[in-house]
């Protein structure tokens, strides 16, 4: 196998897009912690629906780096279903290696359903618990992007943190799901002490660091603390932060064209262009100009990757950037 430039590591799935017709939402004054309901027990009109195949975090992360021009691989589980094969011959459409995708006898491949409703939507979500191993003769590559795997799989974690101690050339881009943020810092402190981009957002910074701290520059200090090099914090609609140890920026999302049709899959975009942008030798401002561009296009699309990218067409869109969309410093 030749050198890989970018190896993505998580679970994969099939998405079910649900497009809801009749539902409430129902939020707070803050317009947090928002709920949607829809009537019990009565017969639900939909609009349509759309099967999105071969996504979740890493492969998410995976597909962008392929059309942004790097080298590629995902190290992932399937089943030994139809699901699991058409995941697979979609991703080598996307020019990306599946030699190290592993098919589970017995098992089925994760099969998701969303209920998208306006921009928003919430995922009924499943993770078939595979039997995760990790061949230490992977051949090294230069960036390994780590995220979302299922809630057996903290073994799995303790052998790419072992992988990573005998490989030090590789570098690690750290993007956690719900499981490995549910376990905690210090179950998983080594992987973060070998992490060279941490991403999550700033509710998960809270929970990542058990705390109430609204300041973001405190946040991303804090994060840096426990290992990361460089930390990256999204807000949302309200932009993006990075720090490195020594200096921070903040970054505005640039803007949407028109209003968004589905939000699944901005911040795998942006973290996973950031990554590259890092790969391919641009600093940490020079990155954060190149993350935004590809959330803003994902989420003109359903599903999280209909709007990513090329590598062309992301730099044309930097040429023709608005007045205000520059990197400010904060740190």
């Amino acid at each position: 196998m030749n050198q890989i430039d970018f190896l993505a590591i998580g679970d994969i799935v099939t998405d079910a897009f649900i497009e809801l017709e009749d539902a409430t939402v129902n939020c707070n004054i803050d317009t947090n912690a928002c709920t949607i309901s829809m009537k019990w027990g009565d017969k639900i009109p939909y609009k349509d629906v759309n099967i999105v195949k071969a996504v979740g975090n890493s492969p998410n992360a995976v597909v962008s780096a392929s059309r942004l021009g790097l080298t590629t691989a995902l190290v992932t589980h399937v089943g030994d279903d139809n699901f699991g094969k058409e995941c697979i011959e979609y991703l080598n459409q996307e020019k990306i290696n599946t030699s190290l995708i592993t098919t589970e006898k017995g098992k089925k491949t994760n099969y998701h359903y969303v209920l998208s409703y306006q921009a928003e939507r919430t995922i009924l979500v499943k993770h078939e618990e595979f039997s995760y191993h990790f061949d230490m003769t992977i051949p090294t590559p230069r960036w390994i992007y780590l995220s979302s795997l299922a809630e057996n799989s903290l073994p799995y974690h303790m052998e790419i943190a072992e992988y990573l101690e005998q490989n030090p050339e590789t570098k690690l881009a750290f993007q956690p799901g719900t499981f490995q943020m549910k376990l905690g810092y210090s179950i998983l402190e080594k992987l973060y002490k070998k992490t060279d981009l941490f991403f999550c957002n700033k509710e998960e910074a809270q929970r990542i660091l058990e705390t109430d701290e609204t300041s973001i520059e405190k946040l991303l200090i804090e994060m840096h603390a426990r290992g990361p090099k460089i930390a990256v914090i999204t807000d949302g609609p309200k932009g993006a932060y990075a720090y490195d140890g020594n200096n921070g920026w903040f970054m505005p999302m640039y803007p949407d064209p028109k209003p968004p049709v589905e939000r699944t899959g901005a911040g795998d975009a942006f973290s996973s262009t950031f990554t590259v942008a890092i790969a391919l030798g641009k600093s940490i401002p020079e990155a954060l100009t190149w993350g935004p561009i590809n959330s803003m296009n994902v989420v003109q699309h359903i599903g999280a990757q209909a709007g990513l990218l090329s590598r062309e067409v992301l730099e044309k869109y930097l040429t023709e950037k608005p007045e205000h969309y520059l990197v400010k410093k904060i740190i």
